[in-house]
């Protein structure tokens, strides 16, 4: 059997997988809450002010497991599952490893970087779960973490300091590697000129979702969309949705 008739063409639309990093007070948990049919899994208790339908907040890494598995194995009406936040998550698979290996550094755990190991393979597994959500339940999947202000090394000139999702530098990367999209929200400032030729930035109070990645900031998209959008569900979903629509008419 000629594994040529097998072949895939044109574009094949599935629920987006997102990562969403902002400063304080952007909009992040309103943006997860604006998705379609949302569950939010709450290591934070920011859902509680908007009022979405979510999860008792977790206090340990097995609780999210465990509502994650819910999802996946209940019958429900839910089209997006809202992880709010990573950055608030991230303890807790910390002590959960710490736990498993009886032991009261990560540092100490195996021999070098086996400890840090053990938290990747955590996060890992449970975006392999939350994968199954998207394949086998036709969800988007919605991850939520606050900013930082980091110095970032380039090799090919000078530090310079930019915002990066604030988690570990393993979690941080798989979760990114694991998404469709890893957008940066923030207020759009301008810079203007003020008196003794000195600049200052003026903010506009307009929140905006970047989606490309800049000195400035983290983010990435598989999807051919602005590289700026407003900083809400229903206008990455008409970005997305419009682009596939017409990749698939000019294909």
């Amino acid at each position: 059997m000629s594994l040529l008739k097998n072949i895939i063409r044109g574009q094949k639309i599935t629920p987006p997988r997102l990562l969403i990093h902002g400063v304080a007070g952007v909009g992040k948990t309103t943006f997860g809450a604006g998705c379609d049919s949302p569950i939010f899994i709450q290591t934070e208790d920011g859902a509680d002010v908007v009022g979405v339908e979510r999860f008792p907040l977790v206090e340990a890494f097995s609780e999210v497991i465990e509502q994650i598995d819910s999802l996946i194995n209940e019958d429900h009406q839910f089209k997006t599952v809202v992880l709010d936040s990573l950055d608030w998550l991230e303890p807790l698979v910390v002590k959960h490893v710490l736990d498993a290996h009886k032991a009261t550094s990560i540092s100490k755990i195996g021999g070098f970087g086996d400890g840090y190991l053990a938290v990747r393979n955590e996060f890992r597994n449970m975006l392999n779960k939350l994968g199954q959500l998207r394949t086998n339940k036709n969800m988007v999947i919605v991850l939520l973490a606050h900013t930082q202000v980091k110095e970032f090394n380039d090799p090919s000139s000078d530090n310079y300091d930019r915002y990066q999702i604030k988690l570990g530098k393993q979690p941080a990367a798989i979760c990114s590697e694991n998404s469709d999209l890893v957008g940066f929200a923030n207020y759009r400032t301008t810079v203007r000129e003020s008196d003794k030729k000195k600049y200052k930035g003026v903010g506009s109070g307009e929140r905006v979702l970047y989606t490309q990645e800049r000195p400035d900031w983290i983010a990435k998209s598989r999807y051919s969309i602005p590289d700026e959008i407003d900083f809400s569900w229903a206008a990455l979903k008409e970005a997305i949705m419009s682009t596939a629509k017409k990749e698939e008419q000019d294909g």
